[in-house]
């Protein structure tokens, strides 16, 4: 877990506002626009010369699509520094909140990026902190925290997990359970696995559960996140047992705020899909390899899925996870939530 070290230290970094280099053949150093102050910006940019480096989806957003690489369009966008693109104005160009409540904003004048790599690794460490996809590029001689770019994208694509914790957990209506507390060795977060009864060495029915607070926790009816858990709870205690795992991906990968942003963004009347495009990500940034190193590490490497979610089985099986069967999860919709049912299935592929 001790090669996590840096990477640890460069998301803390990045959350305070702190500058992280990210090495590589082309090194580059970063502070975050949402956490840097203008104060800060000033001691580390005193010259007035850093330039912008946002995601290609947002670069979209601002109709910057013609210098997006078309071979890649979610590939880094570099803006030039201007005299009026000060902390203010950046925020604005990132935060896609304000796009509605101002006038246009520059010109922005793109540049060619030569660090494509970098830039992508450099946006991925923002997003694992749970930031806007939006990064100041600043002198190298500043930056006293480092990570190397093959450590972001390794920990992305396979994190390994630890056991922490385990203990007896009854559940009203459930066979005997343990809860199982995993942490990962990429930005440290714990991921829970519920084992429910016994299921006697054959595949499990398995259940992954993306962490959504505003609908596990107060019930909101803007998803179906919440019933969607209980009902799952309860075809798995029908079944005799099985495993539900808890996964810290909170608005399918983005962080909580920034899926609070998603939800001002679906009341001005953007979908869910087209709302995280704007803020700047992927529809779904969701990854699985946590999912199957914790199955693995249960003893787990076959399973009977519990989903209507494609991208999962692809995840868990690509992860090494073989998954025998897919066991369809529907529930109903509401006045609230058809409309981002409907999106799922439209846009991001979920089955009927």
């Amino acid at each position: 877990m001790s090669d996590a070290a840096p990477l640890r230290r460069a998301i803390a970094a990045l959350r305070a506002g702190r500058p992280v280099l990210i090495d590589g053949e082309t090194p580059l150093t970063i502070a975050a626009v949402e956490t840097a102050t203008p104060e800060l910006l000033e001691l580390l940019d005193p010259n007035g010369t850093a330039r912008l480096l946002i995601s290609g989806e947002r670069a979209a957003a601002l109709a910057l699509a013609n210098e997006r690489d078309a071979a890649d369009p979610a590939a880094p966008v570099l803006i030039e520094r201007a005299p009026w693109l000060d902390a203010a104005a950046a925020i604005a160009i990132a935060d896609p909140g304000r796009d509605l409540d101002r006038g246009p904003i520059g010109p922005l004048h793109p540049l060619p990026l030569d660090c494509a790599a970098s830039g992508k690794a450099a946006l991925g460490l923002a997003r694992s902190a749970g930031l806007l996809p939006a990064l100041w590029l600043v002198d190298h001689q500043v930056s006293a925290v480092s990570v190397s770019a093959e450590d972001v994208e390794r920990q992305r694509t396979a994190p390994t997990v630890e056991l922490v914790a385990r203990a007896k957990l009854p559940l009203d209506g459930l066979p005997d359970t343990q809860i199982v507390a995993f942490r990962g060795s990429d930005d440290g977060q714990e991921h829970v696995a519920l084992v429910i009864g016994a299921f006697g060495g054959q595949p499990p029915l398995v259940r992954l559960h993306s962490e959504c607070l505003t609908g596990d926790v107060f019930g909101s009816l803007k998803c179906d996140c919440g019933p969607q858990l209980q009902e799952a709870l309860r075809i798995i205690g029908e079944a005799g047992g099985g495993v539900l795992l808890y996964l810290r991906q909170e608005g399918r990968g983005i962080g909580l705020a920034n899926k609070l942003r998603a939800y001002a963004l679906q009341d001005r009347g953007l979908d869910t899909v087209d709302a995280n495009r704007r803020l700047g990500f992927g529809d779904d940034e969701r990854e699985y390899a946590h999912a199957a190193a914790m199955l693995k590490a249960l003893g787990i490497d076959r399973v009977r899925l519990l989903t209507n979610n494609p991208g999962k089985v692809a995840g868990l099986e690509s992860a090494g996870v073989d998954v025998i069967e897919r066991v369809a999860h529907h529930m109903p919709a509401n006045p609230h939530n058809a409309d981002y049912l409907a999106t799922k299935r439209k846009k991001s592929g979920h089955l009927a």
